[in-house]
């Protein structure tokens, strides 16, 4: 919860960013996030925004986290949270945004969610990898512009968080076999790069109280599309009706049946990264699998 010491310079940036003066009388923890502390707060005047907030350092973060959601914005497909204003207080670093009361998911805005996705994933992108650095949850994610994706895959997401594993002792039996024959898994398939949420789990995701979806949190890059699809799958929170949707605006390649559990190493590897516990064995069983594959 923003302290009231917070308050002035958040008030301050609220208001700027808005042409009307904003003068908070209140906030209300908002549960959910694991990263950063995230609040309701609201105005005397009956606005309210959502207010995230970290240590200092992690402005940088912020900045490229509206980044995405402009650039997401500016597409009209997915829907996400205006950014409102973005900066610092004595104590933390912010981010504020439009505030959207959710609803209850539906068939409905499932299906509206995939096919506005698959409309998303559609528009193609100049090169892989993306204008700036971001992060995943808090994990540092580069994103440096290239033009062949499975050398952008293996260099900038597995080998990287592998070398954070590393760094933490923990080896990974075949990681170095799977890395040196990644090019297998792509034979007949070039995808192209698509502008990705690049965290779409279940908790990523929501509908309005009209039923009309919206997604938030991105870690946004330009990728394979499949990589967005494979999450949805990892913690589960996306209905048939979703990917039956989204597969009727843009089908996917079947090769994606195997290709998921390659996308989700890196959300596996990063989860052990962050969180330690048993995302070791899960990252371990799913290069188990993909040896397994390899000719």
């Amino acid at each position: 919860m923003p302290t009231s010491s917070s308050f002035p310079s958040v008030a301050e940036a609220i208001s700027r960013a808005t042409g009307s003066p904003f003068r908070p009388t209140g906030s209300a923890s908002i549960a959910g996030g694991c990263i950063s502390r995230a609040s309701r707060i609201e105005g005397e005047d009956g606005r309210s925004f959502f207010l995230k907030q970290n240590d200092l350092d992690f402005l940088d973060y912020f900045e490229a986290e509206a980044e995405a959601l402009l650039e997401i914005e500016a597409t009209s497909t997915v829907r996400v949270p205006g950014v409102i204003a973005f900066g610092k207080t004595a104590q933390a670093s912010f981010l504020a945004l439009s505030y959207i009361e959710e609803g209850s998911p539906s068939p409905s805005s499932q299906r509206d969610l995939g096919r506005q996705l698959a409309r998303l994933h559609q528009i193609r992108q100049p090169y892989f990898g993306w204008k700036r650095d971001n992060c995943i949850g808090a994990t540092p994610q580069p994103n440096p512009p290239g033009e062949n994706w499975p050398d952008f895959y293996r260099d900038h997401r597995l080998d990287h968080q592998f070398s954070l594993a590393k760094a933490k002792g923990q080896s990974f039996h075949g990681a170095s076999d799977l890395m040196e024959n990644l090019s297998a898994f792509f034979v007949g398939y070039s995808p192209s790069p698509s502008l990705l949420h690049g965290d779409l789990w279940g908790g990523n995701a929501s509908s309005d109280q009209r039923g009309a979806p919206f997604v938030f949190d991105p870690a946004s890059y330009y990728g394979d599309r499949e990589t967005d699809l494979a999450f949805t799958h990892m913690f589960g929170g996306f209905s048939p009706a979703f990917h039956q949707a989204y597969e009727e605006v843009y089908p996917l390649d079947p090769g994606f049946k195997i290709r998921k559990i390659l996308y989700n190493l890196y959300h596996e590897l990063n989860h052990f990264n962050l969180f330690g516990g048993g995302y070791a064995s899960s990252a371990q069983s799913s290069i188990n699998q993909l040896l397994e594959r390899i000719p």
